[in-house]
C-alpha cells in the first residue's frame, strides 16, 4: 500500500508540472521552447532557495524527472563542486552532474538520425 501512495505522489507531482505547462501553452502567447527554459530556469532558483529539496524529499522521481528536476541537477551539482572546488566548481558542478543525460540525449539524438531521413513536406 505504501508503494502506491509513493506511486499516486510522483504521478500527481509530475502530471502538475505538465498541467501547468500544457496551460501556459494554451493560454498564453509563450512558445514551448520558453515553457521549457523557464522549467529549467525555476529548478535552479527554487534549488538555491531550499523550496525544490523538500518538494523532491516529497515526490521523488516525480520531482526529478521533469525539466526542473534537470534545474535541480545543475544547482545540486554546482553546490557540491563549489563546496569541494572552491569557484571553480561554479563552472564545472552543473556540467559533472548532469553530464549522463545529456550525454545520453546526444547519443540518441544522432542515432536516430542515422536511422530515419528526414523528408520536406
Amino acid at each position: 500500500m505504501e508503494m502506491l501512495v509513493q506511486y499516486v505522489k510522483v504521478f500527481v507531482c509530475g502530471g502538475l508540472f505538465c498541467v501547468i505547462a500544457q496551460i501556459l501553452i494554451d493560454k498564453t502567447k509563450i512558445t514551448p521552447a520558453r515553457i521549457l527554459v523557464s522549467y529549467v530556469v525555476a529548478g535552479v532558483i527554487l534549488t538555491a532557495v531550499g523550496l525544490y529539496e523538500p518538494l523532491v524529499d516529497f515526490a521523488k522521481s516525480g520531482a526529478t524527472v521533469p525539466l526542473t528536476g534537470f534545474g535541480y541537477a545543475l544547482a545540486k551539482g554546482v553546490q557540491r563542486a563549489v563546496s569541494e572546488k572552491g569557484i571553480i566548481g561554479a563552472f564545472t558542478g552543473g556540467l559533472t552532474a548532469t553530464a549522463a543525460g545529456i550525454s545520453t540525449a546526444i547519443m540518441l539524438g544522432v542515432i536516430c538520425a542515422l536511422m530515419f531521413r528526414s523528408k520536406a513536406k
